[in-house]
């Protein structure tokens, strides 16, 4: 048939081969189609469900579903073959992968991640007023099991985990080449090593976090390290974890002594729900036994 769209084909898929973004949300596709329907030349009344269905038969666009069972499912228009990355980064307002996968991006660990983390920190929240760490309640902070975010979709073989977390202005997250030549927004690596003391749940477990300490340790600064963990402002003392990390994987003398310096106030915990756990008096620091 000779529509607008059989005379616009070649500016139709010019435009999408040429973009930037290969994933878009409903919202943002139908946005986009609104905005050059007129550079395209399209008749007004054309409907958003035929172009897409011209789309899908003369170029590369494609629906996916990413399912939850948890939430409601949503809907994505992908062009090509965008990565499994650039699908899960589609997930967040102002997202970055983060923790296990930031790690296997930085070259942290060997294993490609089955499960992709993007962090969608939540808004700024005050810390309540008058609030102050004790021991009890450290304690039982760390008796149980460390939570993990129920935000879970799959598609095809891919699973992605939405991580809602503290809001920090994305403090040390950047954008890097993916395995496949795209550009992702991701952690860097100090901030990789933090999250991932912090959470380490969502790294394979503390064996994969010393792992990855050993492997950083000639590419990491203690420097960035140290001001990245200040400005981050936890209130329990992660810098306690992170130094006898630093000290078991073999780093200087002068780069974990920094750490100590931020002070030993409390006995801490390397993971949540320890049974029979060893203790480094250096770092007041439970550990799990054999690490």
């Amino acid at each position: 048939m000779g529509s607008t769209l059989e005379k616009a084909r070649d500016r139709i898929l010019a435009h999408f081969e040429g973009a930037g973004d290969r994933v878009f949300k409903p919202r943002e596709f139908q946005k986009m189609i609104s905005e050059e329907r007129g550079r395209w030349r399209l008749s007004p009344g054309l409907s958003l469900r035929r172009i897409v269905e011209f789309l899908e038969e003369e170029g590369r666009l494609r629906t996916i579903e990413l399912e939850s069972k948890s939430y409601r499912s949503q809907k994505r228009f992908v062009w090509g073959e965008p990565s499994p990355y650039q699908i899960a980064l589609s997930l967040g307002k102002h997202p970055y992968l983060s923790h296990g996968t930031a790690l296997f991006l930085h070259g942290l660990s060997e294993q490609i991640p089955k499960t992709l983390y993007v962090n969608d920190e939540q808004s700024p929240k005050p810390r309540a007023a008058g609030a102050t760490l004790s021991q009890e309640r450290l304690d039982f902070a760390f008796s149980g099991k460390q939570r993990e975010s129920q935000y879970v979709f799959t598609w095809d073989d891919n699973r992605a985990v939405l991580l809602s977390g503290k809001n920090t202005g994305r403090l040390e997250a950047g954008s890097s080449e993916g395995p496949g030549g795209e550009r992702l927004d991701v952690t860097k690596l100090e901030r990789t090593l933090i999250d991932i003391v912090v959470r380490p749940v969502y790294a394979g477990g503390v064996l994969h976090v010393l792992d990855a300490y050993r492997t950083a340790k000639e590419r990491a600064s203690s420097n960035v390290l140290v001001a990245t963990l200040k400005k981050l402002d936890y209130v329990y003392p992660y810098h306690q974890a992170i130094g006898f990390l630093m000290e078991r994987a073999g780093y200087g003398r002068e780069q974990f002594e920094r750490l100590r310096r931020l002070g030993l106030e409390h006995e801490f915990y390397l993971q949540h729900g320890m049974k029979d756990p060893e203790y480094d008096s250096g770092w007041r620091l439970f550990f799990p036994k054999g690490l």
